[in-house]
């Protein structure tokens, strides 16, 4: 069966841009909303949705990342949206959601894309022991509540209208340890969320799902950082990170793109509760 969105890999049989060509319009017509889509996976995500013919709302809290990927997919003849929003807060989540609707249309496609570590908070009047509290309240903030919120935001009109796609981006350490351990609870909670809520819509049009990078090529990936906390030298540092999957490298993010549009397609009907991973056989 043709799959319009798998891309393969032996680029003179056929192009990447060939490709994309003829998978154009899949999503003519759906409007698509990226949370953290200033750069790194998001942005590869929302420029693959744009490419399959969808209209992007963008947001994060980097205005002047936002209006350049907005420039990008406008060039390839869609809309685009770019909101300034904190995914941490709900007030900038539901007015962000307006701002779509209102230039947009209302969501068909969302990923929550929004995540990442939160260091502690660096509070002189705090005690260890509320440092400890809130750093670990502040990252499932970021990586379950913030999914949850934008959800439950879009959700209802999705089940009116008897569609949706629903993609949440979890990470290696949603199915494994070795994380620092609030990152790793809240990632593990976002697999529960996706299969909670998949079970809850599967009979209303509306499919969710779980996208699992591993070791991304993003801002994220701070391998002179990572170094310095194990006490060795950045080589040695990339070397281990590597050696998590079975390809030894470190992906990019335009290689998780053709799955999640595939996810995001009419004809993903089918797809929802699962868990799926793009990492390069991280730690099989």
């Amino acid at each position: 069966m043709y799959d319009p969105c798998f891309i393969r890999a032996d680029a003179d049989i056929d192009t990447l841009s060939d490709r994309r060509e003829r998978s154009m319009g899949k999503l003519e017509g759906k409007t698509a909303w990226v949370t953290g889509s200033g750069r790194g996976i998001g942005k590869s995500i929302a420029m693959a949705l744009a490419q399959e013919g969808a209209n992007v709302a963008l947001s994060s809290r980097s205005q002047d990342q936002l209006d350049q990927v907005a420039r990008e997919i406008k060039a390839l003849g869609v809309k685009a949206l770019a909101v300034k929003a904190d995914a941490m807060l709900l007030e900038d989540t539901l007015s962000c959601v307006k701002a779509i609707e209102n230039e947009l249309g209302p969501v068909d496609i969302l990923f929550n894309n929004a995540g990442g570590f939160v260091m502690p908070r660096e509070d002189k009047n705090l005690s260890a022991a509320e440092v400890d509290f809130y750093n670990f309240a502040d990252n499932v903030d970021l990586n379950l509540f913030s999914v949850y919120r934008a959800t439950q935001a879009v959700l209802p009109g999705m089940c009116e209208r008897q569609f949706g796609r629903i993609i949440n981006i979890g990470s290696g350490y949603a199915k494994n340890s070795g994380g620092p351990i609030p990152y790793t609870a809240a990632k593990h909670g976002l697999v529960g969320l996706t299969r909670a809520l998949a079970a809850e819509v599967a009979g209303m049009g509306v499919t969710v799902n779980c996208l699992c990078p591993g070791w991304t090529n993003t801002a994220l990936v701070d391998i002179p950082a990572i170094a310095a906390m194990k006490g060795v030298d950045v080589d040695t540092a990339r070397k281990g990170i590597e050696a998590d999957n079975l390809q030894r490298r470190i992906l990019e993010p335009e290689e998780l793109a053709p799955m999640a549009c595939l996810l995001a397609l009419p004809e993903s009907k089918g797809i929802t509760g699962q868990v799926i991973s793009v990492d390069g056989g991280y730690r099989v």
